[in-house]
């Protein structure tokens, strides 16, 4: 792990476009497609991963992400887990409260043990969940936190989720669980900007989501290659890939500093930039 600082009990995390100030990754030091749980892994399962070059991309996202001020803890990889890579999904922060999932797949099941080492030897509160639920599923925006509902994520989980939160609103986003987590159809850049793939849900929510942000439609081929899956770092500063031409275009169109990360080993499990990331702490 990095070294601590001095308040390394803070949390907080109110959007997912404040400035990032602490960050949880995890090496891709034994990554692998193992079990194919998603269509993206299937393209990809009989060419696998470079974990070479997986590791290569991901110390390059990390030497940025310091660059630009964030303070990275690495929970240390396992080869045990080959999806481990995906920090997002074994928990999440929502204002000051941090919550470790319950992950839905036999294949991750265990990941979270690491971050709870992690937070308990930090001192760090947190809750575990009960019901089914993974980080990936949520987005959080001020008062509201949108919830994915999936194979992932269950509905009694949401239930769960807004009792613990009583002053945010959970809002349901059922999408189509063939894309796995709901960050891969949806994300929000700004108090106003979100990013969106409207072929993954329904008409009505789409026009819900039209509702709050302008929302940037991903094509089918930018989806694929986790056109959503982007992480802002606070001052319109967003990771995303060079391959996504079409999103990179369109958010720099709109004002947003796009630091393009070649992650096209990675991706090929199904995860990009916000997956293979837990923010503890934005202010």
């Amino acid at each position: 792990m990095s070294s601590p600082v001095e308040d390394q009990s803070k949390t907080k995390v109110n959007t997912e476009y404040d400035t990032l100030k602490k960050v949880i990754l995890c090496q891709p030091k034994f990554m692998a497609i193992e079990d194919v749980i998603n269509d993206t892994q299937k393209q990809y399962a009989d060419e696998n991963i470079d974990v070479e070059l997986a590791m290569k991309q991901h110390e390059e996202f990390e030497k940025l992400l310091r660059e630009h001020g964030v303070e990275v803890i690495k929970l240390p990889s396992s080869e045990q887990f080959p999806e481990q890579v995906f920090t997002r999904d074994i928990g999440f922060t929502v204002g000051e409260d941090v919550f470790v999932a319950e992950m839905a797949s036999d294949i991750r099941k265990g990941e979270e043990e690491a971050l709870e080492e992690f937070l308990e030897d930090e001192n760090i509160p947190y809750q575990t969940t009960t019901d089914r639920v993974e980080g990936g599923d949520v987005i959080v925006d001020r008062d509201k936190v949108y919830v994915g509902i999936s194979s992932r994520t269950s509905d009694e989980a949401v239930r769960k989720l807004q009792r613990d939160l009583p002053k945010h609103n959970i809002i349901r986003v059922p999408f189509n669980e063939k894309y796995l987590h709901l960050d891969c159809v949806f994300n929000i850049l700004s108090p106003e900007i979100g990013l969106i793939f409207p072929e993954a849900l329904s008409a009505d929510m789409v026009e819900t989501l039209s509702s709050t942000y302008k929302l940037i439609e991903v094509s089918p081929e930018e989806q694929f290659t986790m056109g959503t899956n982007v992480l802002s770092i606070g001052d319109g500063k967003v990771f995303s890939l060079p391959q996504n031409e079409q999103v990179n275009t369109a958010m720099r169109a709109h004002g947003f500093e796009v630091i393009e990360v070649d992650f096209s080993e990675i991706i090929k499990s199904g995860g990009s930039f916000r997956c293979c990331s837990m923010p503890l702490e934005r202010e």
